[in-house]
């Protein structure tokens, strides 16, 4: 009986029912979209202070230090201007953060990297004139006669004649064969600047022959001057390099302690720097302050340019 009781004893089967695992819920996934929320935010606002200018920040922190002023009362370019645009300044060409004295800055900035290409051009240009006649037998003779010089303007290249040995025919402007070598040597470097150039032609003060028919030095210097610019385009340098070509005289000497010495009689190249291109053109510029730049008459470094000395004063013209 007891057995019988047994086996009729029924069988309770307990079955729990599981939820499901935290992490397999939506909990996380919005507090990760607010943490990427609130980074996106952070890195908007770092690139907007980045790129915002000065005085656009400093106009933010005006706002925040006394926002009711501004919004209230009206304070400055808020209200208080008398421009016809709501909140408009006194000058509209102006955008917003801008002050006058950026536009100057920025010129300034312009120009002192225009005067240091310029001088590093220039620079350069002397060492090749200096490594071309050097390295020309027949012109290594003459050396004595081309001097370089860095000047304010630009680098001013000078061929003097010396006692014995003149540029041109005595009393015209017929070239010599030397001469037309190193004009031509010195076309082919120019060939290779950007900068403009000037020409003068110089005499000493002998007085020319012929000054009674109408034929004096100013006549003589300028043929001069025109007979170097004919040889230096002929060397190739492109005619419209050219800003000026000009006969001088004997007004601008170069040993004026002996008016009558070789060395006045001369051709002189100016390679010109940008500043001075404009100025010689009569395009008006503002001023720069001293210290910046070509502006400022920043010469080439003279330890790029060795210049031969002067030669020996002498009578002959």
């Amino acid at each position: 009986m007891a057995t019988d009781a047994k086996k009729l004893q029924p069988i309770i089967i307990k079955r729990v029912k599981k939820g499901g695992h935290g992490v397999h819920g939506g909990a996380w996934k919005i507090a990760y979209a607010d943490f990427v929320t609130a980074m996106m935010a952070f890195f908007l606002l770092m690139w907007l202070l980045g790129s915002t200018s000065k005085g656009d920040l400093k106009g933010l922190a005006d706002y925040f230090r006394a926002p009711l002023q501004v919004s209230m009362v009206g304070g400055n370019g808020s209200g208080a201007s008398s421009s016809i645009l709501p909140g408009g300044g006194a000058d509209l060409r102006l955008t917003a953060g801008q002050h006058p004295e950026d536009g100057a800055t920025e010129e300034r900035r312009r120009r002192a990297e225009t005067a240091r290409r310029d001088a590093q051009r220039l620079a350069a240009l002397s060492a090749k004139i200096s490594a071309a006649i050097s390295n020309n037998a027949q012109l290594r003779r003459f050396s004595r006669q081309i001097q370089l010089e860095s000047t304010p303007d630009g680098l001013k290249i000078q061929i003097v004649d010396e006692q014995g040995r003149p540029m041109f025919t005595t009393g015209n402007a017929a070239v010599q064969p030397y001469m037309r070598e190193i004009l031509r040597e010195i076309g082919a470097a120019l060939n290779g600047v950007e900068n403009k150039i000037s020409l003068d032609g110089h005499t000493d003060v002998t007085q020319y022959g012929s000054q009674g028919r109408g034929y004096s030095n100013w006549e003589l210097s300028a043929d001069r001057a025109n007979a170097a610019r004919r040889e230096l385009v002929a060397a190739g340098m492109p005619e419209d390099k050219l800003l000026r070509v000009t006969g001088l005289a004997a007004s601008s000497l170069l040993v004026p302690d002996n008016p009558t010495a070789p060395a006045n009689r001369r051709i002189s190249i100016m390679v010109l720097t940008k500043e001075a291109e404009e100025r010689q053109l009569g395009i008006n510029r503002e001023a720069v302050e001293p210290g910046v730049g070509a502006a400022t008459g920043q010469a080439i470094d003279p330890s790029l340019i060795s210049a031969p000395p002067l030669v020996a004063p002498g009578a002959s013209r």
